[in-house]
């Protein structure tokens, strides 16, 4: 089946023949194993039958400034070829440049990149340089039209980029990013090392392992010593065009380091222009996820963490265990003394039997199953407004995500307990869905209910209730991305966290776990 194409037309007759999902891999040619682990990964990452790998090379004079090395830069379809099909490519496309731009590229409209982007790292050195990048990705992709694009981290910049382009211009095609790979010694695999001469391929090195050693200082001491790393590199004969800690979204310089940041660097070595790039993080990721009543957020949050490695916080199910145990006391929900003093010396803890099997015990009862009770699931809403138990139970949960490495979902975690969370998802569903879903639920565990109008009404009342308390109340937190599950089973709305999850949190930090 492996095929190389030239022109449009050979593309376009073969695709329709196939009447294939294409999984696009745009590169400018000189691959090498950067490139044949994104063609593995995309390999990897196949999920239906009828997908296509389609490597596309084309060398774009549009992201060449005047005096870059267009003429020079490596070509050999040959050697390529080779190296993508052995990899698992399908297909590769290698137009000339008048087959992506006929007429020229003064007959097409051009990408301006945002000058807050533009301006950033590279671009500050390179007029122009992501304006081409833009526009040949929006050419290659109306030519070619993918349902996923497959690009490194190596280009943080170029990724984050095409990653806001297509979110403005609404484009929906999903963009999943792999980290950069390394030689033995740790130099980044790039097109252009293969101008180094022996000699400045030993200075270069000296780059990646600044980089790396400055990561290892910073997670002990979590400090970055700028000048340090600047005169490591000069001591190699390396020319510093940028040397920066950026917010990794806005490529914004930043002094907080609190969060996710990208400590990157550009050097000459020679003539060759070299990047690289670490991530500097205090803390493991924290996932918040969000949302009212019955969205399925614990079923899809615990899957969800498995698939990450992360520890699992059902929160909800702590406000639940609260309410079971002021019920099973029979104190008046109203008895603010009562409840504090129940509560001030109950013990509250997890216990994993299995990771799918996680139990809640208070004072060392399980209560896994009685918290769902449609009794406690009446009640658990007058007990979570109250600021008491707020307190109390933000405060055990802030303990357990001190470390960071884990996703949390409840009503107010990007909200209130988790406000610098890295990844925020709104996870929402109508009532009438979610309705469905309890149904469905309370059967299972052998509860009586009356109808699924009931169920619905009853729903639209503790939003009602979560959203205007005036403690913590139920609501999106700004920076939330919001998904709606209605018609989606779990294995779709798993794939949609692990999309967002990863537009949020590079390969390098976090490895992508298999769908």
């Amino acid at each position: 089946m492996q095929k190389i194409f030239q022109t449009n037309a050979e593309l376009k007759d073969w695709l329709s023949e196939q009447n294939s999902a294409i999984i696009f891999i745009p590169t400018m040619g000189g691959l090498h194993l950067g490139h044949q682990y994104l063609i593995e990964k995309a390999k990897e990452r196949k999920t239906k039958k009828n997908q296509i790998i389609l490597v596309s090379i084309f060398v774009n004079p549009l992201q060449f400034g005047k005096d870059e090395d267009f003429k020079k830069y490596p070509r050999n379809i040959k050697k390529d070829a080779e190296l993508a099909f052995n990899a698992g490519a399908d297909a590769i496309w290698a137009p000339d440049y008048f087959e992506v731009f006929p007429g020229g590229e003064n007959s097409h409209f051009k990408i301006k990149v945002p000058q807050t982007l533009q301006n950033q790292l590279c671009g500050a050195e390179r007029a122009g340089h992501f304006d081409g990048v833009a526009t040949v990705i929006i050419r290659l992709i109306r030519i070619i039209r993918p349902e996923k694009i497959i690009l490194g981290e190596k280009d943080w910049q170029q990724l984050i980029i095409i990653r806001k382009l297509f979110q403005e211009l609404s484009i929906p095609i999903q963009i999943e990013s792999y980290s950069t790979q390394r030689d033995q010694s740790g130099f980044a695999y790039s097109s252009r090392n293969s101008y180094l001469s022996n000699s400045e391929r030993v200075n270069a090195k000296s780059l990646p392992h600044a980089l790396k050693e400055a990561k290892i200082e910073f997670d002990k001491e979590k400090a970055i010593n700028l000048a340090k790393i600047a005169s490591r590199l000069k001591e190699n004969n390396l020319k510093i065009e940028y040397l920066k800690i950026v917010d990794p979204f806005s490529l914004k310089e930043t002094e907080n380091i609190n969060g996710l940041c990208l400590l990157a660097a550009a050097v000459k070595c020679g003539s060759t222009r070299l990047i690289d790039h670490t991530f500097l993080m205090q803390r493991k990721p924290i996932i918040a996820i969000d949302g009212p009543a019955g969205a399925g957020k614990s079923t899809v949050t615990q899957a969800f963490a498995k698939k990450l490695g992360l520890i699992y916080l059902d929160t909800g199910a702590m406000y639940r265990a609260v309410t079971w145990l002021i019920i099973s006391n029979s104190i008046d929900l109203n008895d603010q003394a009562k409840i504090k003093n129940i509560l001030k010396d109950s013990e509250l803890e997890f216990k994993n039997s299995s990771f799918f099997e996680q139990k809640i015990f208070i004072n060392n009862i399980d209560v896994s199953e009685k918290i769902r009770s449609p009794q406690v699931t009446s009640m658990v809403s007058e007990i979570a407004k109250q600021q008491f138990v707020r307190e109390l139970l933000t405060r055990k949960q802030q303990v357990i995500g001190n470390n960071g490495g884990l996703v949390a979902e409840g009503r107010d975690i990007g909200t209130a307990v988790f406000p610098d969370a890295d990844v925020k998802i709104f996870l929402t569903a109508s009532p009438t869905e979610r309705a469905k879903r309890r149904a469905i639920d309370l059967k299972k565990r052998g509860y009586e209910f009356s109808s699924i109008e009931d169920l619905e009404q009853e729903i639209k009342e503790r939003d009602k209730k979560d959203s205007e308390r005036t403690i913590a109340p139920l609501k999106k937190a700004q920076d939330a991305i919001e998904l709606v599950t209605d018609g989606m089973n779990i294995e779709d709305v798993l794939k949609e966290l692990v999309y967002i999850f990863r537009s949020k949190i590079p390969e390098e930090v976090w490895p992508t776990p298999n769908l």
